[in-house]
């Protein structure tokens, strides 16, 4: 059988959101008269009703329609989390266009590469974020692309001033607006998501309307959203965690999503104790930046029921220390990638500190999992290989890419690059990157490995481990060390820990102390900003 190019699988029987809706407009307008005048997005002091957001939804997209966008055309749109970019995101699609979501830290290079890769028909941004002029930005590093792009300006965090954008659609534009919503499918492209360039150039990743609403009603499962929830979202829109897993979800089952543009733990530790937050998702360092606050003690947290922690390995004690000093009832973790929807495999409230310390939980409703030997044969349970992907969330395809496409849907499957193991009981433990990968005098080393074993010291809150070239062994690893608060750790000390823990060819050859490790907006690490700054001869 040859390539499959992100073709959706069978649809279960049962009912889904797919089916229900068709499309994530046609979902926003049907909770608006699900939920009506209840809170949908409290941003600073802006709050907007569900009914708000139907109402406005509508008014952006007539906006667009006469601008000239046309079904199937692109749609930037380069802004940090905010009730207007919920507002704009559902405006484009119910345009019929595919919504491309920029970096909010991209300069103007990068954010022109997008622009132009996508062929942006419009570009919607903020005026001005934290000091910065994004459309300045883009004129300084593609004065031709930028003079050829319209903007539209919209507001920022906490403010609702379109300049009077919202109102510059005709009655015959509104009208067409509720033709394209009606012509919607849940096959139809809803998104053009970049991937982070962390190993290579960004592609454009191609999702579809219902496989995302299908995907966060399966991760809801777990996650346990209900009517009447806070949902407080720090995890940046421009990616599916804090998108699709975010405020697409709460608009999906009734509850207020509580955008957070610059995260700060003592302002998210205030939200929560005045907003009565329920469910927080995010990356390790939000969560010990909330631990370790000086004001956590103080704060009336007793609303706070569940958070999911996005990462492939995080100390071991996070996950008690979120039990027991944030007072949590569900502590989950999972795994996934744009290329599927960012849908994979989640631990249940149900398991027990020790699987969400140690795996990324098993795979979600419809989403099935393959571990594979170099030459493509399936491995036995308990061994080393890399992770495939099978269901229905696979992405379209990668824009304009038939190559990449093909080389990562191949005979129904979704090639993560992902090396994992699977238990006996289905459990998934991401072991590392492919790519990440060193060889020291012959043994393969995966970092994600080393830096476990190095978190269980308890001086360290975060470390980063890559290979350096080493002229005998070929390649040594270097580890990067963040100390706890308060604490002091030197690189003698990390040799040491390491060489009682782990094989001696794990043992880093380098540590280096360092105050934050470079991460992009989603709290990956940014391994070959470090590689930068090792030292040409070791």
């Amino acid at each position: 059988m040859g390539p499959v190019v992100g073709r959706p699988g069978p649809v279960n029987a049962q009912r889904t959101a797919d089916l229900r809706f068709g499309s994530q407009p046609a979902m926003a307008l049907a909770s608006a008269e699900r939920f009506s005048d209840a809170p949908a997005v409290i941003d600073g002091g802006i709050e907007l009703s569900f009914r708000d957001v139907a109402r406005d939804l509508r008014r952006v997209a007539a906006g667009l329609v006469r601008r000239g966008v046309r079904p199937g055309d692109r749609v930037a749109l380069w802004a940090p989390n905010s009730a207007s970019w919920i507002v704009a995101a559902l405006g484009v699609q119910a345009a019929g266009a595919w919504l491309v979501p920029l970096n909010t830290r991209f300069r103007g290079s990068e954010a022109a590469y997008v622009v132009e890769r996508a062929d942006a028909r419009v570009l919607l941004v903020v005026d001005d974020f934290m000091g910065t002029d994004h459309v300045g930005l883009l004129r300084e590093a593609a004065p031709d692309l930028a003079a050829r792009t319209p903007v539209v300006r919209i507001p920022g965090p906490g403010r609702d001033d379109w300049s009077g954008f919202l109102d510059e659609g005709s009655a015959e534009d509104r009208a067409e607006v509720g033709r394209r919503i009606a012509a919607l499918g849940p096959d139809d492209v809803s998104d053009v998501i970049f991937t982070s360039g962390t190993t290579g150039a960004p592609k454009g990743v191609l999702l579809r309307h219902g496989a995302s609403l299908r995907a966060y009603e399966a991760y809801n499962s777990g996650f346990g959203l209900a009517e009447g929830d806070r949902h407080l979202v720090a995890t940046p829109f421009f990616h599916c965690f804090g998108y699709k897993a975010g405020w697409m979800l709460s608009l999906l089952v009734g509850a207020a999503t509580v955008p957070v543009a610059v995260f700060d733990a003592g302002r998210a530790l205030a939200d929560v104790e005045r907003l009565r937050v329920t469910h927080v998702p995010g990356s390790p360092a939000i969560f010990t930046g909330m631990l370790d606050h000086p004001e956590r003690p103080g704060r009336d947290l007793s609303s706070l029921r569940v958070a999911i922690v996005a990462a492939a390995s995080f100390p071991d004690r996070l996950v008690s220390r979120m039990r027991g000093e944030l007072g949590l009832d569900t502590v989950m973790t999972g795994y996934g990638l744009t290329e599927n929807h960012a849908i994979g495999t989640f631990t249940l409230p149900t398991d027990p500190d020790e699987i969400v310390d140690a795996t990324v939980g098993r795979p979600a409703d419809g989403v099935t999992v393959r571990i594979v030997a170099p030459d493509g044969s399936e491995v036995a349970a308990g061994t080393e290989g890399e992770l495939l992907l099978g269901g229905y969330a696979h992405m379209t395809g990668y824009l304009d890419d038939p190559e990449a496409t093909a080389e990562t849907l191949v005979d129904g499957w979704l090639r993560t690059g992902d090396l994992a193991v699977q238990d006996e009981n289905g459990y998934v433990r991401i072991t590392d990157r492919l790519k990440d990968l060193y060889i020291m005098g012959g043994f393969n080393v995966a970092p994600a490995e080393v830096e476990r074993s190095l978190s269980a010291m308890p001086a360290i809150a975060r470390v980063a481990v890559v290979g350096m070239p080493d002229p005998h062994f070929g390649e040594v690893g270097a580890a990067f060390v963040v100390p706890r608060p308060g604490a002091v750790v030197t690189p003698e000390e990390v040799v040491a820990y390491a060489r009682a823990a782990m094989a001696n060819y794990k043992v880093p050859r380098l540590v280096t102390i360092v105050d934050e490790l470079p991460v992009n907006a989603s709290g990956k690490v940014l391994k070959q900003r470090l590689r930068e700054r090792l030292p040409v001869h070791h």
